[in-house]
């Protein structure tokens, strides 16, 4: 048994999704880039580069990670690029994406050699959550006033528009785009690419992907652009889990289990969005999962058990790949989880493990 706590990436779930990008692809024409924000864990970047097209990032280490480790189509974007690492992300990139016209003029000379785009800020999202909108009230991201875009439209060759969030309504996705299109087609037709971004939950059950796949092939048609996406959790999810082990049964009030993992530390969207956890378990028993951190609302969420939990339990948090990894902390040294693979042949493969000295190293 490998030690609790761990993030558990399947590969065969990671399949399922890939299947979905390469049909989303094939029918389209679209190019899949993944978003190296949500998820950055290398080690199955030889299962995904065989699907997606190359990554996006949003800083220069990512970029970096990306050019390194996935290879491919590399796209550099940052909301603002500070003077000593622009010539090192030119240097890596394949198309570089500046956020405002402001920082496309101030690199113009150093950036003239690649690709460059625009963010463009549509003014509207699908997201539910202000913290998360990149279209919110006085919104950093992202131009959006036609008129001071058109100054710069002959030294960019593309616009990246990123407006979903975890949105599962294909019609919703289609009324937007139509709008974008209304409102910014006379540049869009100027473009030889555009990215609509993430966000775009086109491989969860259900979803409508030949649809999907026409209406982008459409809109590629229509004004002559290469269409990119840039799929982060449509890229992985359900492919992974934490695994946790119960160290501790109380009641005070509520039966409650204490695990050796912390959702400050390793789930930390939990907490910043205020939801619960996902684990896929059902039955007459509820206990409130609780994380061994100091924090008081340290908590993964409350789930009904089969049966009653003992001490040694192990319990797999359920869609655990996204926004995960790539935030986990040291908060109150709490062990920071192993990663491992469990391989197509259902073998497993701890491909890192993390102890005090990486605890130590961190902060000094």
């Amino acid at each position: 048994m490998i030690q609790t706590p761990f993030y558990l990436i399947d590969r065969a779930k990671l399949a399922r999704n890939m299947a979905v990008m390469d049909e989303l692809r094939q029918g389209s024409g679209a190019k899949v880039l993944l978003a190296l924000k949500c998820f950055a864990t290398w080690p199955v970047f030889d299962q995904m580069r065989e699907h997606m097209d190359g990554t996006t990032s949003s800083s220069l280490y990512e970029l970096r990670l990306g050019r390194e480790k996935f290879g491919k189509e590399t796209h550099a974007y940052s909301v603002a690029w500070p003077e000593h690492e622009i010539a090192e992300a030119v240097g890596y990139a394949d198309k570089i994406i500046f956020n405002s016209v402001g920082q496309l003029e101030r690199f113009d000379n150093q950036s003239a050699s690649i690709a460059r785009g625009l963010r463009l800020n549509p003014r509207f999202s699908t997201s539910g959550f202000d913290l998360a909108d990149p279209a919110r009230p006085f919104s950093r991201l992202g131009e959006w006033d036609a008129r001071k875009i058109e100054r710069v439209m002959d030294r960019v060759s593309g616009f990246m528009i990123h407006y979903n969030c975890e949105n599962a309504d294909f019609d919703l996705f289609d009324r937007q785009l139509t709008r974008i299109e209304e409102e910014f087609g006379g540049l869009l037709a100027r473009l030889k690419w555009v990215s609509l971004g993430g966000g775009i939950h086109f491989t969860g059950e259900g979803y409508p992907v030949a649809k999907l796949a026409a209406r982008l092939k459409a809109f590629s048609e229509r004004f002559g652009v290469q269409v990119y996406l840039e799929p982060g959790e449509a890229a992985i999810t359900g492919a992974a889990s934490l695994e946790v082990t119960v160290l501790d049964i109380l009641n005070n009030g509520k039966d409650l289990a204490i695990v050796d993992s912390s959702v400050e530390a390793h789930m930390l969207d939990l907490l910043i969005y205020r939801i619960s956890g996902k684990m896929e378990v059902e039955g007459d028993h509820p206990y409130m999962i609780c994380g061994k951190s100091c924090l008081a609302g340290d908590v993964f969420g409350e789930f009904n058990f089969p049966a009653p939990l003992n001490v040694g339990d192990r319990l797999s948090i359920a869609d655990a790949a996204g926004y995960t990894m790539v935030k986990k902390n040291w908060f109150n040294g709490v062990k920071m989880p192993s990663i491992v693979i469990k391989e197509l042949d259902g073998s497993m493969t701890v491909a890192r493990e993390f102890g005090y000295a990486d605890f130590a190293g961190n902060l000094g």
